[in-house]
């Protein structure tokens, strides 16, 4: 007797020939397939390593827009003239100079336009969806204040949206919106002098206040991003972030799957965590203020695994963890390379979670940390990381030539430390007078073996000048 689930041999070979045909149609397509990502160059790894053609024809990732009725927006903007019809007036290429005034969105570019604000333009869309949408090449945003956008994080609402190359952002107020300026499939671009601000709600529920995503060699300097959530690059290559204010938001810059990327003179303050490098290779940090990343995740500069990237000439200062470090660097024979970098009055200076080695620390100078270096745990062998010519205010040699080197190497030692490498929650009775009293114990007569940290061969005897900051 046939099982009731036993298929018919006709009706199953039926079956397996529809799904063969399915298979051959899909990898036979054009598009390589159903909802397969375009890549942006003449083929998959240019976009990724540098042959990225942005001309290529774009893919459409955002969700449909939803469109609103102007009585479904804020009533403050019912009795505005609607800036669209500006955009649509003005010719291709030309300049639009348009009257100084408070004018309703949404608006949308679609054609290449310079459009000139003089900081006497406010668009507002009253609090529902995007504020301007550019979605052309060769465009020019200057001196406007866009402000209103909707609250709907399933839809992206933002100041501005971004969806072209070679564009220029530059001198735009952008506040009360959800997200700031929204990069996507966007390169070459240029985003400038730009003071961005989200919505007033919990952080978590704030929108980003500069995205990049799947954007490529664009130039972000000297914006101001204040009361936001993240400054974020996701799958973005090659750009440069430069002179920017990151200030009360979490991440001022979290970096994914984003190579090759350059931070340099920024200052961040007042955020959980300045700069983040997660799953990217190459890139480097240099010359930046990072200070004031406090609280349970406080960090100045993170790492998870990353490689090859240059951290050099910060100032990592009040924070929490200064450089915190998870299996970084990741690929092997790769290295992190840390030099010339000041670590001041942190928590812990640098902390190594799932410690693999290769960071090269140089010419660095730590001075009045609660701790200069921990692991995660304890390791069975510290000397996997180099360190040379760094200078310790907890060094206790001599340097009897005068040649500005000690003596002796520096050796920093785990003593009553061990109690929290193995059991992070005592971290919290850290510094309290019993651990203090333990801790002196241990090093006045050890009753159990230190474990080493850290020995820096050739330590600066005095304190180096350092250039004035940024």
């Amino acid at each position: 007797m046939k099982s009731r689930i036993d298929t018919p041999k006709p009706f199953a070979h039926a079956r397996a020939s529809a799904f063969v045909v399915i298979v051959c149609v899909l990898l036979l397509s054009p598009r390589g397939g159903v909802g397969q990502v375009e890549s942006f160059g003449s083929n998959a790894n240019d976009s990724y390593y540098g042959n990225s053609n942005v001309d290529s024809p774009r893919v459409t990732i955002d969700r449909p827009k939803p469109v609103y009725m102007l009585i479904e927006r804020d009533p403050r903007i019912h009795g505005l003239k609607p800036f669209q019809p500006l955009v649509d007036a003005a010719a291709a290429g030309s300049t639009l100079r348009p009257p100084p005034g408070l004018y309703a969105g949404p608006v949308n570019v679609n054609k290449p336009l310079i459009i000139e604000g003089g900081g006497a333009v406010t668009i507002d869309a009253g609090d529902k969806g995007t504020v301007m949408t550019l979605n052309a090449n060769d465009s020019v945003v200057r001196g406007l204040r866009l402000t209103g956008s909707g609250a709907s994080h399933d839809t992206d609402d933002a100041c501005l949206d971004v969806r072209g190359n070679r564009n220029v952002v530059e001198d735009l107020t952008a506040d009360n919106c959800l997200f700031g300026i929204d990069l996507k499939q966007s390169s070459h671009s240029i985003v400038r002098n730009n003071r961005i601000r989200s919505k007033p709600l919990d952080l978590g529920m704030r929108g980003d206040g500069l995205r990049l995503w799947y954007s490529h060699d664009n130039l972000i300097e000297a914006n101001e991003v204040i009361d936001s959530r993240d400054m974020v690059a996701w799958y973005s290559h090659r750009n440069v972030f430069r002179g920017n204010m990151g200030q009360r938001s979490r991440y001022s810059l979290h970096f994914m799957f984003a190579d090759d990327n350059i931070v340099e003179n920024n200052h961040f303050k007042n955020n959980s965590v300045g700069v983040y490098f997660m799953y990217t290779h190459g890139g480097a940090a240099r010359g930046n203020i990072i200070s004031h990343a406090t609280g349970a995740t406080g960090m100045g500069i993170g790492f998870k695994e990353s490689s090859g990237t240059v951290i050099e000439g910060n100032e990592i200062i009040y924070c929490g963890v200064g450089i915190g470090s998870d299996l970084s660097p990741f690929q092997p024979d790769s290295t992190i390379e840390l030099r010339g970098n000041r670590f001041a009055y942190n928590g812990v200076a640098i902390l190594f979670n799932s410690e693999k080695g290769g960071n090269n620390l140089t010419d660095n100078i730590f001075e009045g940390n609660l701790q200069d270096v921990s692991y995660g745990s304890l390791t069975e062998n510290p000397e996997k990381n180099f360190w040379e010519g760094n200078y310790w205010d907890t060094y206790q040699g001599f340097d009897a030539n005068g040649d500005g080197i000690g003596d002796t190497p520096h050796e920093s030692y785990a003593w009553a430390d061990q109690i929290w490498m193995e059991f992070p929650m005592a971290s919290f009775f850290r510094a309290s007078p019993v651990l203090e009293l333990l801790n002196f114990l241990e090093r006045l007569a050890p009753f159990s073996s230190p474990a080493l940290i850290l020995r820096d061969g050739k330590p600066r005897f005095t304190q180096p000048r350092r250039e004035s900051t940024p």
